[in-house]
């Protein structure tokens, strides 16, 4: 199962998009979860949403834990997968991506992680969960500092996971770069 989680002010059909558009995606169950806290878009009037924000941040993690693991619950109970997963987060989502997988119930494979941090509260133990992690910045990405992308992965590698770090030309995007590393490391987790 490959579990998207998308960035702020988006939606869940845009991270399932992304998803989809990976080379050999096609042989994962492809799901994008929605976050809790909605909002109108002003440009357009359209549905978007935020993971949390600030003010009770403790609460509205441990909210979107309880509603992630439901969702992943609910299409696991409906579809029947090889006991493998990842998550795949953009932006604000990244922050979910790690939180979904250090605490998934049949242990996570890894995590896709584009344009966002691993969040702060997740202890040593929690991230020792993940076998591999995909970790990714476009250099000139001012919402996600080169100083933050390089602690990031020195946390990851100090919990024993297996990491790529991997800048690629651009911003704060999910871009084609983003896409090939995306399908290399899925490739790697479950080869054919």
């Amino acid at each position: 199962m490959l579990v998207g989680f998308h960035g702020y002010a988006e939606n869940a059909e845009a991270q399932l998009e992304r998803l989809r558009a990976i080379p050999g995606g096609e042989r994962w169950l492809r799901v994008s979860i929605q976050a809790l806290h909605r909002f109108y878009q002003s440009r357009t009037n359209g549905v978007v949403a935020s993971w949390m924000t600030r003010q009770d941040r403790e609460v509205a993690i441990t909210d979107n834990i309880a509603y992630v693991t439901n969702c992943i619950d609910a299409v696991a109970a409906e579809w029947h997968t090889v006991p493998v997963m990842v998550f795949a987060g953009f932006s604000q989502g990244v922050g979910m991506a790690f939180r979904a997988a250090a605490h998934a119930s049949c242990g996570a494979a890894g995590v896709i992680a584009v344009g966002g941090d691993v969040p702060p509260e997740l202890e040593p133990v929690a991230l020792q969960r993940l076998a591999a992690a995909l970790i990714v910045r476009g250099v000139a990405d001012a919402l996600y500092p080169a100083e933050k992308f390089a602690e990031d992965e020195r946390r990851l590698r100090e919990c024993s996971v297996s990491v790529r770090a991997l800048p690629i030309d651009g911003g704060h995007e999910w871009s084609s770069a983003v896409t090939e590393a995306a399908a290399e490391f899925l490739g790697e987790l479950y080869p054919r």
